[in-house]
């Protein structure tokens, strides 16, 4: 499982590469067309692909490939600024001021401030992959990719030519996958949106999340709803792909009537297919007038912007009063939803509706994408 505005990205003369006409097939991998599939249309994309086609023109310079290889087989995934920043080799700190760029003009489409830092990220596109990275070794390098029904995938060499690779098979040499540190960027996302979301008395701000339970603190605590195990069941995914990073929009009347959205990161699904029990708190009942609650569980795939969406959240939201009743917000979260985000990206996974204080055992989503199973806990004051 993995997910506006057109930006230019200008690369340093010494790493752009015209790219050939024809598309080069590579062993171990079925070439699915003859030639490179169409270059993909979201901003981080495109700003994602134009990096690793600098990427893999700076290869052709062999102090810098090796220099690279010994840190990829280091770590699991490395900053891609960083390790160009302090590079050795002057081919790899010819990169920085590309990849800066690139990593500023990702950070504004996804809608974020740019105290986040750097968020591209490098790989290799499988741990098997470490086997075929040998001395002398010359990585194609490709972008992740963030449709999960892609059959191909584009990688370039160091000359310049395109490559088109299987996107359900691994290939039987090494690629360098140009991906972003998502966990990051969803942190930093979810703590604007919760401050936007504040300023329109959607949710309480973190500095005085104690006053919304002062209501319930004489009872000697509150009521919630834990996470006990939850399971996705998507598609597979491609190889290039990364681990999901998944949160959830909690929604329902706050005590002072208005809408009110709680968000929950939920960092420990990385993948589909496999139960989780992280005995999460899911919803604070103390934050709700109602005894019920809706939630939207949604996937950063590295397009999110954090900006759009909190607007639209906002602007959909705020126009619901409160009849004296419960009201499902499910719908109205969902519309606000630009469409694109429904086409070949899974950015919504599931929701579920009439979540209530003493909602138990397993819940399907209504997506049918997945369920939880859930029980009441009780958080007792000290």
């Amino acid at each position: 499982m993995t997910r506006r505005n057109a930006l230019a990205l200008t690369l340093c003369a010494t790493t752009v590469v015209a790219l050939a006409g024809v598309s080069t097939p590579v062993a171990g991998a079925a070439a699915r067309s003859e030639t490179p599939t169409a270059a993909p249309s979201s901003t981080v994309t495109r700003i994602e692909d134009q990096t690793a086609k600098a990427v893999a023109a700076s290869l052709a310079n062999a102090q810098w490939r090796e220099e690279l290889r010994s840190a990829v087989l280091k770590s699991n995934e490395l900053d891609l600024r960083a390790v160009t920043a302090s590079a050795a080799s002057t081919a790899g700190r010819e990169l920085t001021g590309a990849v800066a760029g690139a990593d500023r003009r990702i950070v504004a489409a996804k809608g974020l401030d740019s105290s986040v830092g750097s968020l591209l990220r490098l790989r290799l596109g499988t741990d098997t992959m470490k086997k075929k990275l040998t001395p002398g070794t010359s990585p194609l390098v490709a972008v992740t990719t963030q449709d999960d029904d892609a059959t191909t995938v584009t990688a370039y060499d160091s000359r310049g030519r395109a490559h088109t690779l299987d996107a359900t098979k691994a290939p039987q040499q090494a690629v360098y996958v140009i991906d972003l540190d998502v966990s990051k960027a969803v942190t930093a996302g979810l703590d604007l949106l919760n401050k936007e979301l504040a300023k329109d008395g959607l949710t309480t701000p973190a500095t005085s999340r104690g006053a919304a339970t002062s209501a319930t603190a004489t009872a000697g605590g509150f009521w919630t709803t834990k996470v006990d195990a939850v399971y996705l069941n998507d598609d597979e995914e491609p190889w290039t792909s990364g681990d999901a990073e998944v949160y959830s929009l909690v929604s329902g009347f706050g005590l002072d009537g208005k809408v009110r959205v709680d968000s929950v990161d939920m960092p420990y699904l990385d993948t589909d297919h496999h139960t989780y029990y992280p005995n999460q708190i899911l919803v604070n009942w103390s934050n709700y007038k109602y005894n019920l609650a809706d939630v939207v569980m949604m996937e950063d795939d590295g397009d999110t912007n954090y900006a759009a969406l909190t607007k639209a959240i906002a602007d959909a939201l705020l126009t619901i009063t409160d009849q004296g009743a419960y009201v499902p917000l499910v719908n109205a979260i969902l519309d606000a939803i630009p469409a694109s985000w429904y086409t070949n990206d899974p950015d919504y996974v599931d929701s579920w509706y009439t979540l209530a204080a003493n909602s138990t055992g397993t819940l399907n989503g209504a997506r049918g994408n997945g369920w939880m199973q859930v029980s009441p806990y009780w958080v007792q004051q000290f």
